[in-house]
């Protein structure tokens, strides 16, 4: 079992940038997948990045290629979002999530298995 606990978000002007965070228990973290997603209100949650176990390998929504960056650091347990040139269509929760799949088979939500709480991203015009 693995904890998550996001941290990072708040409000920012459009154009802004914000570092998410999340870090997770156990000493296991280096098994899972790791993923970042958010949900907006009326809207489906949807996977903005994911990185692999080693952190070699990545995955972007088209929605934020080139503005968003994830990375981990296995040895501190902690996996990163760092947000530039941030919309207002960036408003959202966000959520981390560990999944015990293989990078390739970890698109979707429900291929996850733990979820931190969420943190709050605000961006205005």
């Amino acid at each position: 079992q693995v904890q998550l606990v996001e941290s990072g978000g708040g409000l920012v002007q459009a154009g802004g940038s914000l570092r998410l965070s999340c870090a997770a228990s156990g000493r296991t973290f280096s098994v899972y997948t790791m993923g970042w997603f958010r949900q907006a209100p009326g809207k489906e949650r949807e996977i903005v990045a994911r990185v692999s176990r080693s952190g070699g390998s990545t995955y972007y929504a088209d929605s934020v290629k080139g503005r968003f960056t994830v990375s981990r650091d296995n040895g501190k347990n902690t996996v990163y979002l760092q947000m530039n040139n941030l919309k207002p269509e960036d408003t959202a929760a966000y959520y981390c999530a560990a999944s015990r799949r293989t990078f390739a088979s970890t698109s979707y939500h429900d291929e996850y298995d733990y979820w931190g709480q969420g943190t709050q991203v605000t961006v205005s015009s």
